[in-house]
């Protein structure tokens, strides 16, 4: 009987896959970060026809990351994901020394100015949620949180007295501070009695655990099940863990309130692209709108750099650092006459003379505002308060019924005998085909 050492010897060395896992498991990276890079070092193996990183170098690297931009078309965030994936794999996995490495190029991210909302259409999206998924996006936009940030609250993480909301594990495992809305707290202390009603019915039935993070289980083995570490927005289903075999319940997934807040959007007819994060960028923008440090709002935000909140100053609209336009000054508005002019635009005289009569066709009044009536400051809605439901629009847009097929031109022989396709002498038929009348 062989002893320790001999086993593990005769074991055959991990995969490569397994080897990157276990580097980015040993360095506490996370879950997301694990799986893209696990992502792009699979794709840069099969782009290279299944070779070993070990026998490629900065060409196949460069040719690599040139495809996913012209043949691709990523996004140069995703292009630079990729190449500190492949720097990761080369550096820390297979601890190979290359002086290409350092000369690798990154992709120059474009400047993007966020999807900010005012604060009526915050109210008009915030309207049409309903549920949890509403109280989920108040607490975005209330407090700033992320999504993720949101789903994975636990009770011991909202402090009522303080007025304050903890969180655990943020973007970089961080933690960080964010405000309570007063206006939530009646709304998220029904949510927690909701939740431990739900808690205390799990226990009954021999469920009622959650995950822990990191080895907090083995330390505190019956924490997973008491109160504080519940979940304040838990999910509908349980599970059986496969290590523990506990019948755990998870947090909802982020991915609930990213649909009803798409949905939501386009209800409230917002023509923006919403999605939960422009809560995050609204709810920045109006603090500075109010007249908040920017050392609070990053604080709040937990950004490592201020030059990270920064990007919402771009965005002000008014303040001391607003800039009025200078037709706003001129008084060419507040005439009868229009300050779009009369006629085709980029036509003389000699041009309006030779037009044949009746046109151009007679043009609609001019913008016009009496004297000591302000400019008007909010317009119309251009999408309807209302829009109808979908079954509607399916009922409406019947499909129409197919094309017969074209008539085949008849055989011909080969030869000067060879007669031309006329399709007068073939007309079209008029019987369905056959997938129609089956039904398929």
């Amino acid at each position: 009987m062989g002893t320790n050492e001999d086993q593990s010897a005769s074991r055959p060395p991990p995969r490569l896959l397994d080897q990157v896992r276990l580097s980015l498991r040993a360095q506490h990276y996370s879950r997301r970060t694990e799986k893209a890079y696990l992502l792009w070092t699979r794709r840069f193996i099969l782009a290279n026809g299944k070779r070993h990183p070990t026998t490629m170098g900065a060409v196949e690297v460069e040719r690599f990351l040139s495809s996913l931009a012209t043949e691709g078309g990523v996004s140069a965030s995703t292009q630079n994901q990729a190449l500190a994936a492949l720097l990761y794999l080369y550096r820390v996995v297979l601890r190979v020394e290359m002086p290409w490495l350092d000369h690798l190029v990154r992709a120059k991210r474009p400047h993007r100015i966020p999807v900010v909302l005012d604060r009526d259409e915050v109210a008009r999206v915030l309207a049409e949620l309903h549920g949890t998924a509403r109280l989920m996006a108040a607490i975005l936009y209330g407090a700033g949180l992320r999504v993720l940030e949101c789903a994975q609250l636990r009770a011991k993480d909202i402090e009522f007295e303080a007025h304050q909301i903890v969180v655990r594990s943020g973007k970089g495992g961080k933690d960080r501070v964010a405000m309570l809305p007063q206006a939530l707290a009646p709304f998220i202390a029904e949510q927690l009695r909701r939740a431990h009603q739900q808690h205390v019915l799990d226990i009954q039935a021999g469920a009622g655990w959650v995950e822990l993070p990191a080895a907090l289980a083995r330390k505190y083995p019956n924490a997973g099940r008491t109160w504080g570490w519940q979940w304040v927005f838990p999910a509908t289903r349980t599970y059986r863990d496969r290590e523990t075999g506990q019948w755990r319940r998870h947090h909802l997934h982020e991915s609930v309130v990213q649909r009803a807040v798409r949905s939501a959007a386009f209800r409230a007819g917002i023509v923006k692209p919403v999605t939960c994060h422009t809560f995050r960028h609204s709810f920045a923008t109006h603090l500075l709108e109010d007249g908040h440090d920017i050392r609070t709002v990053q604080e709040l935000l937990g950004h490592r750099d201020v030059a990270t909140t920064m990007i919402y100053t771009h965005v002000l609209n008014r303040g001391p650092a607003g800039v009025r336009s200078p037709l706003d000054r001129i008084t060419l508005l507040r005439q009868s006459a229009s300050p779009l002019g009369d006629g085709p635009v980029g036509l003389n005289r000699e041009q309006l003379r030779a037009l044949p009569p009746g046109f151009p066709p007679p043009q609609p009044p001019p913008l016009s505002w009496p004297p000591g009536t302000a400019f008007p400051t909010a317009l119309p809605p251009v999408l309807p308060t209302s829009l109808p439901s979908t079954r509607a629009l399916d009922n409406t847009l019947r499909p129409l019924p197919p094309r017969p097929p074209d008539p085949k031109p008849p055989s011909s022989l080969p030869g000067p005998n060879r007669r031309e396709y006329n399709p007068r002498h073939h007309p079209p038929t008029t019987r369905r085909p056959r997938d129609v009348d089956r039904g398929e």
